[in-house]
C-alpha cells in the first residue's frame, strides 16, 4: 500500500500518525509535560495574537540572518583558499580540528566573558561556531573540483568571472547547499543558547522564561513556530534555488 502512495502523500501520513501518536500518549500520561496538540496549538495561537511570539521570533531570525550571512560567507572564502593552496591547509588544519571540537557552550561563554554582553558579542559566538564545518565542507568540495576542466578552461582563455561561474560554482554547489542546510540546523540552536545566557529577548530568553515557569506547552508552541519558520525557508528559498543550480544537468 506504502509503494502505490506519492511522497507528498506519504509525507502527510507520517505527519498524521506523529500527531496521533502524541495526542494518544498525552491523553495516556494525562500529565502537564506532555500536553495535548490541540492545547499547544491554542497556547500558539494566543502567542501570535498577543504580539510576543512574533516580536521575539523576529529578533532571533535577524541574528539568524546576520550570524549566518557572516559565517557562510567566510567559511567558504577560507574553505576554498584553504582546498586550493596545499600548505595553508596544512599549516591550519590543526586549528580548524581544535575549533571543531570545542563545545559551542564553551565558546558562547568564553566571548561573553572577553567581550561583554553586547548583540556583536552574541553574533560574534555564532559565527565563531559555525564557520569551522563551513570551511570544512567547502575545503572538500574545492579539493574535489575536476582539474580537467580547470584546464580546459584555462585553454579557452576564460576569466576569472566565467571560471567560477561556469566550471567551479557548479562543481561546488553541492557543498555549498550542504553547509547551507546544516547551517541553519546548527546555527537556529546555538543562537537560543546564546541567547538564554545573554540576552533579553528573543526565542531562547523566553525559553529559558517558560522552563522556570515549567510551562511545557509554551515551550513546545514557540519550538513549532520556529520549526515551522525554518522549513518556509527551505520550501520557498533552498529548494527553488537549488533546482535552479542544477539545471545545467538536465
Amino acid at each position: 500500500m506504502f509503494l502505490k502512495l506519492s511522497s507528498q502523500k506519504l509525507a502527510f501520513l507520517s505527519l498524521i500518525i506523529f500527531l496521533l501518536v502524541w495526542q494518544g500518549l498525552a491523553f495516556y500520561l494525562n500529565s502537564p509535560t506532555l500536553p495535548l496538540p490541540l492545547t499547544v496549538l491554542n497556547v500558539l495561537i494566543e502567542q501570535i495574537i498577543s504580539g510576543e511570539l512574533p516580536y521575539h521570533l523576529g529578533i532571533t531570525l535577524l541574528r539568524l540572518i546576520v550570524s549566518f550571512t557572516l559565517a557562510m560567507l567566510l567559511g567558504c572564502a577560507i574553505g576554498i583558499v584553504l582546498g586550493r593552496n596545499q600548505k595553508l591547509d596544512a599549516f591550519f588544519d590543526n586549528w580548524l580540528v581544535i575549533f571543531l571540537n570545542i563545545p559551542a557552550l564553551v565558546t558562547i561563554i568564553l566571548c561573553y566573558v572577553w567581550f561583554g554582553l553586547a548583540e556583536s558579542t552574541a553574533i560574534l559566538a555564532v559565527v565563531i561556531n559555525k564557520i569551522p564545518n563551513v570551511v570544512v565542507t567547502i575545503r572538500e568540495g574545492t579539493r574535489a573540483l575536476d582539474q580537467d576542466l580547470l584546464e580546459m578552461a584555462r585553454c579557452y582563455h576564460f576569466n576569472k568571472r566565467k571560471t567560477f561561474i561556469n566550471v567551479i560554482w557548479p562543481q561546488l554547489h553541492p557543498f555549498v547547499m550542504a553547509a547551507t542546510r546544516s547551517g541553519l540546523a546548527l546555527i537556529w540552536k546555538i543562537i537560543l543558547v546564546v541567547e538564554l545566557l545573554g540576552r533579553s529577548d528573543g526565542m531562547g530568553y523566553q525559553l529559558h522564561i517558560f522552563f522556570q515557569l515549567f510551562d511545557v506547552a509554551s515551550i513546545l508552541a514557540y519550538t513549532l513556530a520556529f520549526v515551522a519558520i525554518i522549513q518556509l525557508i527551505e520550501i520557498l528559498i533552498l529548494k527553488p534555488l537549488d533546482r535552479k543550480a542544477r539545471r545545467w544537468r538536465r
